[in-house]
């Protein structure tokens, strides 16, 4: 159930979940089925990696194809139905040894006794020359949001990993051309989705290349890169970035939990951070393997960790139903 913030502001929950994605939304639907209290905040629709992703093949249970979209409102909606609600806003800090702990966003203030962390990792570091003055003027982070809007047009999409190439064959739908430039002389993706680039006619691939900087004043009109040991223009009206070295969004913790080297959480088994009460789970943890199943699957045990930690047993209660 989506709720205004001025209505979640009146209540403690149980447990506050900051990010509706597959890991978050799990763990939603495991509190609420456990009677747990539960909000959830989400930035809005469409956002994170696991709804940016066009096709997902390899969900368990899910036959055929999928969008990440979908499937996380699925995920959303499944637990919104056992009684987790739901509120959109943007946090930016949080008080995490008070309590009732404290999440602060653009809207609202809102209380848990508990908190997960979801927020994932889409953000990088030093971003490129010309590319934040350029951002929704060319640049985008979201070829599933704005392809149409360059249909009949070449485009250059950066980046090396699955994400990278998923959305490069998606802006053939549009594109009159898409320039996928790898950092890497090869792809860091499964052979059969390699070979599916290499072979698709509308896609230029460009091994080894890096972007120097987006080019343009009023929109993009072309990226500077460095191939081949020489730098060039390549003229494109739009630059989808996907680069390696992405960030865990976690900006608004403020330094109040620890991290590992790269910056993302450190959690135990249970995905308990350095603060009792306080999980994390998906792509904002180290070593963490990138995909929906293995974000869903945190979920669920972060969700049983906060069920013990707020019943204050030292076990886990097991449910086979």
């Amino acid at each position: 159930m989506t709720i205004e913030p001025m209505e979640a502001m009146n209540t403690v929950y149980d447990v506050v979940i900051i990010g509706a994605g597959p890991g978050g939304a799990t763990a939603a639907l495991y509190t609420a089925r456990a009677g747990l209290s539960t909000l959830m905040i989400h930035r809005g629709p469409g956002t994170g990696s696991g709804a940016l992703a066009d096709r997902i093949a390899n969900y368990p249970g899910v036959l055929g194809e999928i969008s990440g979209q979908e499937l996380t409102e699925r995920m959303v909606a499944q637990a919104t139905s056992f009684g987790a609600r739901l509120v959109q806003d943007v946090v930016g800090m949080v008080d995490l040894h008070k309590t009732p702990k404290s999440v602060s966003g653009n809207q609202g203030y809102y209380q848990g006794r508990a908190i997960i962390i979801a927020t994932g990792a889409m953000g990088r570091g030093t971003p490129l020359p010309g590319e934040e003055a350029l951002v929704g003027r060319g640049v985008s982070y979201c070829a599933t949001c704005d392809g149409a809007f360059f249909r009949d047009q070449p485009v250059a999409v950066a980046g090396n990993n699955h994400e990278a190439v998923e959305e490069a064959l998606f802006l053939t739908r549009f594109a009159s051309q898409v320039h996928l430039l790898s950092q890497t002389a090869s792809l860091n993706v499964p052979t059969a989705l390699a070979d599916e680039v290499l072979r698709h006619e509308k896609i230029a691939y460009h091994g080894g290349a890096r972007v120097l900087a987006v080019l343009g004043e009023d929109a993009v009109t072309g990226l500077r890169i460095r191939e081949g040991g020489a730098e060039s223009e390549l003229a494109v009206q739009g630059a989808f970035i996907y680069l390696q070295g992405r960030q865990p969004i976690t900006g608004f913790l403020q330094g109040e939990l620890e991290r590992c080297e790269g910056g993302c959480l450190q959690v135990d088994t249970m995905m308990q951070t350095s603060v009792p009460g306080v999980f994390a789970v998906g792509d904002v943890l180290c070593n963490h393997l990138k995909q929906v199943v293995v974000a869903a699957a945190d979920g669920a045990i972060a969700a049983s960790g906060v069920e013990r930690y707020l019943s204050g047993r030292d076990t886990i209660r097991p449910d086979w139903h």
